[in-house]
């Protein structure tokens, strides 16, 4: 989920609340709050609060999961992040530690601390061009072997070898989720279990028809699919994330404006009519 702002600045809940049911209406499976495209960074401690507190309240009314980023590069800050999650919340979609850049051992130690005092499942962000660091197929492995670790959002900007070697041998109950919305068709088709994708803010039922298409085993339509949200994903990420999405989103009318925080700016209105035309034609 995007998080919309009001003219004022604020965080606006209510429309949050519009859009969330926009998404679960278009056939989402349940949120995630507080990830990249939520402007996580920018937003204050209360703001967070605001967010999960509205995205409880609906994944309750609607029986849908909810899934909230936490945030953290060390051990000790990210524990007292995942006890503080309030009831409601279903799993904690946690970065690899970044900026300290640990060994994998590191890394290892790291989820197991978590996984062993954490109130939620955990859900691995796997994202090593904004957290510096790469996490192999055996790692990913030996951590989803954890009861408590129920899978990974796989971001890595490509499907590459360790996304294959992973998908070859998963660890039972353990979900490979897209987090790379121009990779979840491909991704989709080597077995992944569905996506974490920003794109689907917009898209949300074609996404998941690509879903559907992918577990039906109807490759045509899968291929097509896929061929499509492709092109709206790379013109959806021609600036910085959620930029371009926020300003189609406003242009649509399912959010009051299309503001982001500093250091992001607002999507050039060329990015924007460009984007809203391959996803709606004109």
């Amino acid at each position: 989920m995007i998080t919309p702002f009001a003219a004022s600045g604020a965080v606006d809940a209510q429309s949050f609340e519009k859009l969330a049911h926009h998404v679960l209406d278009q056939g989402a499976s349940g949120l995630v709050a507080l990830g990249t495209t939520g402007e996580v960074a920018a937003l204050s401690a209360e703001e967070r609060a605001v967010v999960i507190e509205t995205c409880v309240r609906i994944c309750a009314g609607r029986d849908v999961p909810l899934t909230v980023g936490v945030s953290g590069n060390d051990t000790r800050s990210t524990i007292a992040a995942l006890r503080a999650l309030p009831g409601g919340v279903t799993a904690a979609l946690v970065p690899v530690p970044y900026f300290l850049r640990p060994s994998e051992r590191g890394v290892i130690a790291h989820f197991e601390a978590l996984a062993e005092v954490t109130p939620v499942p955990l859900v691995v962000y796997h994202i090593p061009y904004r957290t510096g660091q790469q996490v192999g197929a055996a790692t990913l492995r030996h951590l989803g072997a954890h009861p408590m670790i129920a899978g990974v959002k796989y971001a890595t900007g490509s499907v590459d070898q360790d996304a294959l070697d992973l998908l070859a041998d998963l660890p039972t109950g353990f979900d490979v989720l897209c987090g790379d919305d121009p990779f979840v068709s491909p991704l989709l088709a080597l077995g992944a279990s569905g996506g974490i994708v920003a794109s689907a803010n917009l898209a949300t039922d074609r996404f998941v028809a690509l879903a559907q298409a992918w577990q039906a085993g109807d490759a045509e339509r899968a291929r097509e699919l896929g061929q499509r949200l492709f092109k709206l994903s790379a013109a959806l990420f021609t600036e910085p994330n959620p930029t371009v999405l926020k300003g189609v989103l406003h242009v649509r009318g399912l959010i009051p404006t299309a503001d982001v925080r500093l250091p992001l700016l607002p999507a050039s209105a060329a990015s924007v009519a460009h984007a809203d035309t391959v996803a709606f034609g004109g």
